[in-house]
């Protein structure tokens, strides 16, 4: 992948910010050297303003990094994996972009933005065209690439396989874990020996991202999947790893043995080009009765791994089944770095 290049994060602090931080150690194309947060936590050492909440100790090469203001200035890397808050994102990725930065973003504020790609790099890569036209209707020397939603990326990985035999109608409920609402995160009183069947804004990202990602790249634009998808979702009492229960309906129907086929077979442009967080296999097919797990399953690939079980015929839709994403890792710093990665082998950035 060519020589190493600078990157910074945005929001460093946060549970999403440290997990970048921690999946940046050794990388080895991918050196970090700024870490930006709130105006609070600026001018300290990062230790000072970090509470360190992953496990394990806090990485050395962060520990004496001076956190600076979330603002474009001169020493800044030519690239920034964003975890700000959606309620500051915005402003503060555009005035990057502006500037000449690659903003690689976990926050939401410019998924759904027509020239922005929203990737999941085994199955969209080609949505990267959308770059070009977003730099000419902008005037950026630089650019916003975007991943999607956590739970939506479990989703879009265990429906690609069965794109080949066309997608009609999608329900899906997740059992989400309570790291995806961050740090404090979700009441211990609320969610101990209970279930939250709510999730504020969760159900309208699934549905309406998960047709931008499966839809087709255009000349300069993308068309939408015209699937139907209606989501169900839910807090749960699992600190890592979101399930989502799936039934989908197909305009062909091939048979069990070639949807399972389907899923062996998967697999992207990260694999092809090897990237260094790409996991040699994108989508695990599981015959046993009782999986996938969040405890048992949710590192699989190191956590870039979606794992996919209890596939079966549906008697409603066609086909059924039970996919586990870890959220923090694929569903959201480990798929931004995967698109840094990816932006990188195509071309887009340079060394």
């Amino acid at each position: 992948m060519g020589n190493v290049i600078e990157v910074g994060v945005l929001g460093a602090t946060g549970m999403v910010g440290q997990q970048f931080i921690r999946l940046l150690e050794g990388h080895p194309t991918l050196k970090l050297t700024w870490v930006g947060a709130s105006d609070r936590s600026a001018g300290k050492k990062y230790h000072e303003a970090c509470d360190w909440r992953l496990d394990g100790a806090m990485p050395a090469m962060v520990r004496d990094l001076v956190v600076q203001e979330c603002k474009p200035a001169a020493g800044a890397p030519p690239v920034m994996f964003s975890a700000t808050d959606a309620s500051v994102a915005t402003e503060i990725e555009q005035a990057f972009a502006k500037a000449g930065h690659w903003i690689i973003s976990n926050s939401r504020n410019h998924r759904m933005d027509e020239d922005v790609p929203l990737l999941v790099p085994e199955i969209n890569a080609d949505h990267l065209r959308l770059i070009p036209v977003q730099q000419a209707n902008r005037g950026w020397k630089g650019g916003i690439l975007t991943n999607p939603n956590c739970s939506t990326v479990g989703l879009t990985m265990g429906l690609a396989p069965l794109r080949q035999f066309g997608i009609r109608r999608v329900i899906v409920t997740t059992m989400q874990a309570v790291s995806g609402a961050g740090y404090p995160g979700v009441p211990s009183m609320d969610i101990l020996g209970n279930v939250v069947p709510y999730i504020g804004g969760e159900e309208e990202k699934m549905q309406i991202e998960t047709q931008k990602i499966l839809g087709t790249m255009g000349e300069s634009s993308i068309t939408d999947l015209p699937a139907k998808v209606s989501a169900h979702c839910n807090r749960v009492g699992v600190i890592d790893g979101h399930t989502v229960a799936v039934s989908v309906q197909l305009d062909l129907n091939p048979g069990l043995e070639a949807v399972k086929e389907a899923y062996r077979a998967f697999q992207g442009r990260p694999q092809e080009l090897n990237l260094p967080s790409a996991p040699a296999v994108p989508v695990v097919l599981t015959e046993e009765a009782n999986r996938p797990q969040p405890r048992r399953d949710g590192m699989a690939g190191n956590g870039m791994t979606v794992t996919v079980g209890r596939l079966r015929t549906c008697e409603v839709f066609d086909y059924k089944f039970v996919a586990l994403v870890h959220n923090t890792i694929r569903g959201a710093a480990g798929a931004a770095i995967l698109n840094a990665e990816l932006l990188l082998a195509e071309g887009y950035l340079q060394a």
